[in-house]
């Protein structure tokens, strides 16, 4: 098969390997389409938290859409056929050759673990947020599921309640998921923060109450103006040492500051002589997979109601054979909102 690797000078290239081997409990899939992640780029970039030099090459992609074409002889809940989230390759020198793996879900197979051929809880982990699709839902377009999922897993970790303001910065997918789940759990207002008006528009369009341009405004100012005590929840959907300071101005008394993804850097200088005496910073750098599953029929019951549109979050769709330009274009920030990978 194809796969997409990460090269050591964090190039991308496309190589042929072996499909991957599979147990008797997991089932082999065949690639649908994969989401480009942010978390991709930082690897490109080699500046992701665990991921040391030594371990490139890597096989590439995390959020994958595959359906079964193979089941190991001791799967009970998976058949083929079945639409699936979330299959990944793992790393395998004797076989694969010497790819590491940052989940390798860009090949053209993967595997899936059938969280029902496991007692009690033996399955591993990942299983709890492998599940099958139900039909009538695009599996292109479920890429978006992934990242939906894993915000909405968020959002209730970072303990956002109804009825409570809540500052969102960053409106790429990620900040437009978080406006949209901090909606749906009944935020209110939420305060979107942009870098231009194309982005502040996305977020009005995206459910955000107010939406600010923060190279056109003071937003300490402006949000100040609105809520003089602070702000409860400040989120940053950006990662970045700048927003956590710029937030420290933003949060009331015992307010948080809740950071989504790994960082670019593993240290940051907090300045916070702004807040107030009682504040919490809460990062969620790996969203945990159980609790990814446990949203995963809400997510669905809202795509099923009319409440959640996946091509709201969507902005471009590109073919395989096109995957490593379409992987410079979200290098260069030419991919506005998710961009998903077509096989």
């Amino acid at each position: 098969m194809k796969t997409v690797i990460v090269n050591k000078d964090g190039s991308l290239s496309v190589q042929e390997v072996p499909k991957p081997k599979y147990g008797p409990k997991q089932a082999l899939t065949k690639t649908i389409a994969n989401g480009i992640c942010g978390t991709d780029i930082h690897l490109m970039k080699k500046a992701f938290k665990g991921v040391t030099e030594d371990m490139y090459p890597l096989m590439l992609g995390h959020e994958n859409v595959g359906e079964v074409v193979e089941v190991g002889g001791e799967v009970k809940g998976l058949k083929v056929g079945d639409k699936v989230l979330l299959p990944f390759v793992d790393p395998d020198p004797e076989y694969l050759g010497s790819y590491g793996s940052a989940w390798g879900a860009l090949g053209e197979y993967c595997v899936v673990n059938d969280e029902a051929a496991y007692d009690g809880d033996e399955a591993p982990d990942l299983a709890k947020a492998q599940c099958v699709l139900p039909d009538g839902i695009d599996p292109v377009d479920a890429v978006m599921i992934v990242t939906l999922r894993e915000v909405l897993s968020s959002v209730k970790y970072f303990g956002i309640q109804k009825d409570k303001p809540a500052v969102i910065f960053g409106c790429g997918p990620v900040g437009l998921t978080f406006i949209k789940m901090c909606k749906m759990v009944g935020a209110n207002p939420v305060i979107a923060v942009a870098r231009n008006d194309e982005k502040k528009k996305n977020a009005l369009d995206g459910g955000a109450d107010i939406a600010l341009n923060s190279r056109e405004c003071d937003i300490t100012k402006e949000i100040r103006t609105l809520y003089p005590e602070g702000v409860p929840y400040v989120i940053d959907a950006v990662g970045s040492e700048e927003v956590v300071n710029d937030a420290m101005g933003l949060i009331c008394d015992r307010g948080k500051i809740c950071c989504y993804g790994v960082p670019r850097k593993e240290e940051m200088h907090v300045d916070f002589s702004k807040a107030d005496y009682n504040w919490s910073i809460v990062f969620q750098q790996m969203p945990r997979k159980d609790e990814e599953g446990k949203v995963h029929d809400e997510i669905i019951q809202w795509i099923k109601e009319g409440k959640i549109n996946l091509k709201d979050y969507i902005s471009d769709y590109f073919s395989f054979e096109n995957v490593v330009e379409a992987y410079e274009k979200a290098l260069n920030k030419e991919v506005l909102k998710k961009g998903i990978i077509v096989y």
